[in-house]
């Protein structure tokens, strides 16, 4: 997923969680625990402290512990192997953080696919089934990276093992249904976790997931910017990205003064011409990422007549000028590695820039040190979309109607049981199921209580009944934007 793909890691939060707006706040049917309500502190069912059962896990030890009404809050770090396949050579310290409610509960499983926050927050499916949450930071993003780091071992299926592991160490404890998420390359996480280990977990919650089957073939997303939004909205964002590639020379100057004012450097991409012009071909694509067509009256409207500093403040506002610096790019390498290697990245022709760009959308290999080595592997998604459409059992995707990542997604086929997709009308990369149509979002939330375990008995009566167990908490629930990235999957 190319350079564009900036936008996976927000989503860890972006979708995982709901909003004040479009979530229905419905109070939580079962009633807590008497030992948890009593005490908090003990895990129900037991005068055992949680904590000491989870740190009895061998590889298990605590970093902190942070309070949270009505929670308690762990971050921690797992001893993992290194490679799966050779535990005995070496291994690494995973961070996990665990959001615990009570033993009596279904677990959420959720990973963003890159770094894990260590403030309190929970997923959308967690409030949905009043329920435990475990959040993973995926290997090699740091400081969940092995030292030395063995590149070689960062793929789809050494992630989804540890997940296997970290499921099978807490499983014992927290013995109800579980439920794995994630967003963008969370959702794709969590897809591949299933592939490689089906029988673990009692249903997937996917959100705005790319699929990129035949990574040469993109033609859909050249669809998609055709129609995307307005004729309007379309022609705005074109304008003023041809005209920051018209008008390189003056705003690269402004780039440079930037880049040496905050001690940016080029050495990944190459140069400072290659950044430039990676930022400007994301616009576009970033816009549609994480706006909507009501937010096009902060585009200029007339492109070719706006003072130079008009076009940098929007190409910086949604694109972001520090990104393919060295210091920008520092934190994704191994996202860029995995869509240089199995995820595959998108690529679009941009016909109304003609013949301004220099370099095209560049390829992931371009976002990643030259010391490591990369090799493309076309056959890993290939497999994993024949698997979804074969084999997905209790599998929910929701996409946004106007979000890039969409075009190529994951489908079902003949061989998929109790399993959805699902589409927000005029969503973006934040899209849930808090924002989808009525009968969608009664569907979608019935199915995910049902397969937690806890669907109440009006919602097995009749769907339209289904509403989130827990209530809507401004802090718990709300989106953490100090994570967030504009772009990437």
């Amino acid at each position: 997923m190319r350079k564009a793909l900036r936008g996976f890691l927000s989503l860890a939060v972006l979708i995982g969680t709901v909003s004040a707006t479009g979530a229905s706040a419905g109070a939580a049917t079962a009633a807590e625990p008497t030992a948890f309500r009593n005490t908090a502190g003990r895990d129900s069912g037991t005068s055992t402290d949680i904590k000491d059962r989870i740190l009895a896990i061998p590889g298990m030890s605590l970093i902190e512990e942070k309070p949270y009404a009505g929670y308690r809050y762990f971050i921690l770090n797992y001893t993992q192997p290194i490679d799966h396949r050779h535990p005995s050579k070496g291994t690494f310290q995973q961070r996990i953080t665990l959001l615990h409610k009570d033993t009596s509960r279904p677990t959420v499983f959720y990973t963003s696919g890159y770094n894990v926050s260590t403030n309190p927050s929970r997923s959308e499916p967690t409030r949905i089934v009043d329920g435990n949450q475990v959040s993973l930071e995926y290997r090699f993003f740091t400081p969940s990276r092995p030292a030395p780091a063995d590149w070689s071992k960062l793929d789809i299926w050494q992630a989804a093992s540890d997940q296997h592991r970290v499921f099978t160490a807490l499983k014992q404890i927290y013995t109800k249904n579980w439920l794995a998420t994630g967003g963008s390359k969370g959702g794709m996480t969590a897809t591949y976790f299933e592939r490689f280990y089906p029988k673990d977990m009692d249903g997937v919650v996917a959100y705005v997931a790319p699929n990129d089957v035949v990574n040469k073939e993109d033609s859909a997303y050249d669809r998609f910017f055709q129609g995307v939004g307005t004729k309007e909205c379309r022609d705005k964002l074109n304008g003023v990205q041809r005209e920051a590639l018209v008008r390189r020379a003056p705003l690269e100057k402004k780039y440079q003064e930037y880049a040496a004012a905050n001690g940016y450097t080029f050495d990944t991409v190459g140069s400072l011409d290659k950044a430039y012009e990676a930022v400007v071909m994301d616009y576009v694509w970033a816009y549609w990422q994480y706006s909507l067509v009501s937010d096009c009256d902060t585009i200029p409207a007339d492109a070719k007549n706006a003072p130079d500093q008009a076009i940098w403040d929007s190409i910086d506002s949604i694109s972001g000028f520090s990104f393919y610096t060295d210091q920008g790019l520092a934190t994704y390498t191994p996202y860029y590695y995995q869509a240089g290697t199995q995820l595959g990245s998108p690529d679009i022709e941009q016909p109304w820039l003609g013949k301004l760009s220099r370099y095209g959308y560049q390829p992931p290999r371009n976002f990643v040190p030259r010391s490591i080595p990369m090799k493309f592997q076309p056959s890993v998604m290939r497999d994993v979309d024949s698997w979804v459409k074969h084999h997905a059992d209790h599998m929910l995707y929701v996409y946004g109607q106007n979000d890039p990542w969409g075009a190529e997604r994951f489908r079902l086929g003949a061989g998929a049981r109790d399993s959805y997709v699902m589409t927000v009308a005029g969503g973006n990369h934040g899209s849930n199921v808090a924002g989808l149509a009525a009968d969608d979002n009664a569907k979608a939330t019935a199915a995910i209580l049902r397969w937690a375990g806890v669907a109440p008995a009006a919602v097995q009566e009749g769907q339209a009944k289904a509403k989130p167990l827990a209530k809507f908490d401004a802090q718990l629930d709300k989106r953490d934007v100090t994570s967030e990235r504009r772009l990437r999957p």
